[in-house]
């Protein structure tokens, strides 16, 4: 039982070579083609290698992949609920054939394993989405990840560890499967509870952990997700800073802490089976399985992707062959006459309940305001606060589209100039030409270059936001995935704002000086936005100007209006 509980499978995989192998090996992989691993991929790497994944002895080849999309299992039977693939470009796999081996490397070039190929296949992406996450609603992070990051074509094989990746930051929490379980035997844990987390901990999640604990008379591991997890999360290194801090409020030697370097999908329900087979190879007894658990939010018709009790009730199905106990998240409320927090079945009729919504937290945060002691500890309130100021103290993105002579530069132009004489912050235009000419002067006008343009605006964007400066990017920016990969980069650091500047294509093409659009209608310029190639209409753009009958001035007041609004500018 406890820390001796029998890994998933049967067998704790442990993967990396010995020290002599592993030179050998590095040797060898001299010679071998190399992938350079993305972040996701990099650590479903390392948890297949430290055993974390077990029974998983590398990327899943095809025909578990394939049982896993259909039955939630591996081919051998055995209960898996997410498919752990290598993704790689087509440009790649064309170079590699089953049998051979291949490196794979970190993004510094670091060799961290080797794999023996065993299938080269391309996916069904979509099938792959109905699967594990019921949609291809590309809201969905998990489906955008699929249909738009990863590669078109999956191989599987073997892995053998040489060198593990490298990790600068709280090292004394990092802890692999079998270091956790030794930890556990040495103070003498047999049963252990564990929570999953990616969000800080505020004092209704120190209740219910606490309760969870008590009632399964059993101690309890803080396990929160370090590695990838819903975009707009808090950055791992506030959140770990919280947690140490929350520590401190549980009675001594019943909790400790310990980081989890997982890639979530927010699968919701299998996720929730995935996170249960993970903490059985860490050698926890018990799983809190949340409300909504790994749920990513809404759809795009505004729908929950998941039923609040959907994870808990797939969970169910399958706890007695997980050989994991399922503790149930119950809501807890605050009780204002009790000055405690219940669960919320327990309160009475007349009692009066105080609470704070996620979304209410994240307004008081931003705009400064008190968030109450019975809601939050204030050591996890000031951390918060530092990395997330006040919305009027942080960086943003203004990010306008628009058809080429739609006006996007002249606004952006009157808006710099009106946010330069407010002088509260430094602002830097990213126009279109300039970047084409200063950042992207090799690039041309394929789809793939275009979006690699934007990209690279995102990325300065991003770097501005995030040290409080404000970046206005004025490209034509056509594609709607390419947009929300720019949000979705700043958004984590800061304000993002996108503008749609709205102007008819007819009134853009009267005012074309240069003439692109009669040589796009002559067929000389090819893949012209708006002719040739399309415009996606941003779906809910923070403003829309037509410029049709106003100035660029009149335009740029607006956006200052929106943002006064949102609470950037005083």
């Amino acid at each position: 039982m406890g820390a001796f509980k029998e890994p998933h499978g049967g067998e704790l995989k442990q993967l990396y070579l010995g020290e002599a192998a592993a030179e050998a090996e590095k040797k060898a992989a001299q010679k071998y083609k190399s992938w350079d691993l993305s972040e996701r991929q990099l650590c479903d790497l390392e948890l297949i290698l430290n055993g974390a994944f077990s029974p998983l002895e590398g990327f899943l080849g095809k025909d578990d992949y394939e049982h896993v999309l259909r039955d939630m299992r591996l081919k051998s039977g055995v209960i898996w609920s997410i498919p752990i693939n290598l993704d790689v470009s087509k440009a790649f796999a064309d170079t590699i054939k089953v049998g051979e081996s291949i490196a794979l490397r970190d993004q510094e070039g670091v060799l961290i394993a080797t794999l023996q190929i065993q299938d080269i296949w391309t996916p069904d992406k979509a099938k792959e989405a109905w699967a594990v996450y019921g949609t291809e609603d590309q809201k969905h992070p998990g489906v955008d990840y699929i249909m738009n990051t990863a590669g078109p074509v999956y191989v599987g094989g073997t892995v053998r560890g040489v060198e593990p990746p490298t990790h600068y930051d709280f090292k004394l929490w990092r802890d692999s499967p079998a270091e956790l379980r030794g930890r556990f035997r040495k103070l003498g844990w047999r049963k252990v509870v564990a929570f999953q987390t990616r969000n800080p901990l505020h004092r209704a999640h120190q209740e219910l952990t606490f309760r969870a604990a008590r009632e399964c008379e059993a101690n309890l591991l803080i396990q929160p997700v370090v590695g990838l997890t819903k975009p707009g999360d808090v950055d791992h290194y506030t959140r770990v800073r919280c947690y140490e801090h929350v520590l401190e409020q549980y009675p001594e030697q019943t909790t400790t802490l310990s980081l989890l370097n997982l890639a979530m999908r927010m699968a919701g329900p299998r996720e929730a089976i995935w996170h249960a087979i993970v903490r059985k190879n860490y050698g926890c007894t018990h799983f809190i399985v949340g409300r909504d658990h790994a749920g990513p939010g809404n759809d795009s018709k505004g729908e929950p992707f998941y039923g609040p009790y959907d994870a808990q009730e797939l969970m169910a199905q399958y706890e007695t062959e997980l050989d994991i106990t399922m503790v149930p998240f119950k809501e807890m409320v605050y009780i204002e006459d009790r000055a405690q927090y219940v669960p919320a079945d327990e309160v009475g009729k007349d009692e009066k309940v105080l609470n704070i919504s996620g979304t209410e937290f994240r307004r008081r945060l931003n705009e400064g305001l008190d968030i109450p002691e019975w809601f939050s500890f204030p050591k996890v309130v000031e951390e918060l606060r530092k990395t997330h100021p006040a919305r009027h103290k942080q960086g943003f993105t203004i990010f306008f589209t628009g058809l080429s002579g739609s006006g996007k530069s002249a606004v952006a132009r009157a808006l710099l100039s009106k946010l330069l004489e407010n002088g509260s912050r430094r602002v830097t235009l990213l126009d279109g030409d300039l970047v084409r000419k200063n950042l992207s002067s090799e690039l041309g006008f394929s789809k793939e270059h275009r979006d690699l343009n934007i990209l690279r605006i995102g990325y300065v964007a991003s770097e501005i936001t995030k040290n409080g400066g404000v970046a206005i990017c004025a490209p034509i920016a056509p594609y709607t995935v390419t947009r929300r990969k720019v949000r979705q980069s700043v958004e984590p650091v800061g304000g993002f704002v996108e503008v749609y500047v709205s102007t008819p294509i007819e009134v853009c093409e009267q005012r074309d000086r240069k003439g692109l659009y009669a040589k796009a209608r002559a067929g000389i310029l090819k893949e012209f936005t708006g002719i040739s190639d399309p415009y996606e209409v941003p779906e809910n753009p923070e403003v829309v100007i037509d410029t049709q009958g106003i100035s660029p001035d009149q335009a740029a007041h607006r956006i200052l209006v929106k943002l006064e609004s949102m609470g950037f500018i005083r």
